[in-house]
């Protein structure tokens, strides 16, 4: 990832501040597994994003934060990223992922339920609906 960190590194100098090019930014950091410099970038461009890249940003930041085990605002970042792109499904796994990581499997399963039950269409799926949707209340209801 250096030749594109330095790459991004460089636009960054031309184009300072820019939010999209801080994503990038971060973005390289990130997949780099330099988690904590992707942060900052991350934090710095979400004001200026929006669309489709302010969802990736969004994501890839709550899931950087629970690499931290930042799991708490990790949390709180994917209900607010929820709230704000309702028809995200993997902003769903991955708050689901968080959510295993912080040691509530039951609300992880019952989120990846919910998933399944919105998104799989099939016959089969379609048939037991109603008890995932069931189960997937009952699991989130437990502590």
């Amino acid at each position: 990832m250096g030749p594109t960190i330095a790459f991004f590194e460089k636009l960054l100098t031309e184009h300072p501040d820019n939010p999209y090019v801080l994503y990038e930014v971060g973005g390289s950091y990130d997949t780099a597994g330099d988690e904590e410099t992707a942060v900052g970038y991350y934090e710095r461009a979400l004001p200026g994003l929006t669309g489709e890249t302010r969802r990736k940003c969004l994501l890839q930041y709550g899931s950087t934060l629970r690499n931290l085990d930042r799991f708490d605002e990790s949390l709180a970042m994917f209900k607010s990223a929820c709230a704000e792109f309702p028809e995200s499904d993997s902003l769903r796994v991955f708050k689901a992922l968080t959510l295993h990581a912080a040691g509530m499997k039951d609300k992880a399963l019952a989120t990846l339920l919910l998933v399944i039950a919105d998104k799989v269409d099939s016959a089969e799926i379609k048939r037991y609906e109603a008890a995932i949707r069931g189960n997937a209340d009952y699991l989130a209801g437990l502590s």
